[in-house]
């Protein structure tokens, strides 16, 4: 691997995940422009942290020897700004652990090395934990939803996979075969830019002279701008880009955001029930690979196959430490419900003309007369810009509900109908509709499209 190279191109991706991090809730009310540039200034003034400069973190965390820190958290969302706070400035014990690290802030994902950093990037805020070597320790940061990241992170939860990576340092190099398994093989594309929708309007830097904003490649335009490219290019998206990195809680598994890869909750008649998962349980591994954090868990659930396979983790329960095997049922990773992800919204320009759609409640369903099981989706947002409008120029208002979509009405939730929208319908067929407006029942019809 070229460190140097990589280096600077993670440094400059890095720089806009971690601006974010850096942003206290009181410049909520200021301009995503004012934003990235006082965070600028207010890092390169605190000289604790490398400043998009990944490759003077690597070379420090060498001649240290210390592991390195890597934040990314992408502005404007604002979601985490409690963890950005305390890892920043705030929290007593966040900033005795992060004494023990070399840390690195990076804002914009323009230029990133896509080997090295593989992530949910659909997630407000993602931080890497790395070696001087490039070994990756393990990842921290994850998201089901845009407003319920308080469920699965927290300040404790960090500061837990901060000291567990501490301890993974300090038996480095003789655990690193458990540490083999957390980078994946040859990207689809060596950095954001490079991928055919990007390429068009972005380059490898941030235009810090002009308007910084503008320039930058969010997090969640990687995995849209990718998944679009399947679309585009094979008329369907692989399930394990359609589902990426899906969350525990699918198999049953509910982490304590407060502890290191701890079970808080089993689902009863989960996967994870029947295998014998219980509460209170310290997953120690899986398929091999040391976790630190619920994302080290969806790490081992994204590379795993969308038709099913089989896990086996080590658990720590009490004093004793037992295996655990269990086999993923074809067609897993469609439980996930893709409908929070920023990414989604191209799917929904794609297959449903600009529509955001939420299930109907068991009383308007009443109302509606409508059973449950079929489905019942009410419209929430019309897109009124193209190539969003494609609903709102058939007819389509807010409030309608859909009932039946291209002859299906078994579609419960948006996050199903997404699926099949852009992986059932091809390019450029014309679908129809049947919606509710109050008492009377209209038909619209609107074309699938790509996704430029």
């Amino acid at each position: 691997m070229n460190r140097k190279r990589n280096a600077s191109i993670v440094a400059s991706t890095l720089f806009g995940f971690l601006f974010a991090l850096a942003i206290p809730s009181v410049t909520f009310g200021q301009t995503r422009q004012q934003k990235v540039l006082g965070d600028k200034l207010k890092f390169e003034a605190n000289g604790t942290w490398f400043y998009n400069d990944l490759e003077k973190g690597f070379e420090t965390a060498a001649r240290l020897k210390q592991p390195m820190l890597v934040v990314l958290r992408c502005i404007p969302c604002e979601e985490c700004v409690k963890l950005d706070d305390d890892l920043i400035e705030v929290n007593p014990k966040l900033q005795q652990l992060l004494q023990s690290f070399v840390r690195v802030r990076v804002v914009g994902t323009n230029g990133l090395d896509l080997s090295l950093f593989q992530f949910d990037t659909d997630q407000s805020f993602a931080a890497f934990i790395f070696n001087a070597d490039g070994t990756l320790y393990g990842r921290f940061g994850t998201r089901s939803d845009r407003t319920e990241w308080k469920s699965d992170v927290s300040v404790e939860g960090l500061g837990k996979a901060l000291e567990a990576a501490l301890e993974l340092h300090r038996n480095y190099p003789s655990n690193q075969d458990s540490l083999l398994g957390k980078q994946a093989e040859k990207p689809l594309f060596e950095s954001p830019e490079k991928i055919p929708s990007l390429a068009k309007r972005y380059t490898s830097k941030l235009d810090y002279e002009g308007d910084t904003v503008k320039s930058c490649i969010h997090c969640h335009m990687i995995g849209e701008a990718i998944k679009s490219n399947f679309r585009n290019e094979q008329g369907k998206i692989p399930e394990s880009w359609l589902y990426p990195f899906p969350h525990p809680k699918n198999i049953g598994l509910i982490l304590d955001p407060m502890q290191c890869a701890t079970i808080k909750e089993v689902t009863k008649g989960s996967v994870a029930d029947r295998v014998g998962f219980r509460a209170g349980d310290r997953i120690v591994s899986m398929q091999g690979q040391t976790l630190i954090s619920i994302a080290d868990v969806q790490w081992v659930l994204h590379r795993t196959p969308a038709e099913g396979g089989t896990i086996v983790a080590k658990i720590q329960r009490g004093e004793n430490q037992i295996d655990l095997s269990f086999a993923l049922p074809q067609g897993w990773r469609a439980m996930e419900d893709i409908s929070w992800r920023a990414s989604s919204w191209s799917f929904r320009q794609m297959g449903l003309g600009g529509m955001m759609l939420k299930s109907a409640s068991n009383e308007q369903r009443q109302a509606l007369g409508i059973k449950d099981g079929n489905t019942a989706l009410v419209v929430e947002h019309v897109g009124a810009y193209a190539p969003h409008d494609r609903a709102k120029k058939a007819g389509v208002q807010k409030g309608d509900v859909l009932i039946e979509y291209d002859g299906r009405s078994d579609f419960v939730r948006e996050s199903d109908l997404l699926a099949y929208s852009v992986n059932q319908v091809e390019v450029g067929r014309a679908v129809k509709l049947r919606m509710r407006r109050g008492a009377e029942e209209q038909t619209f019809e609107i074309a699938t499209s790509k996704k430029d």
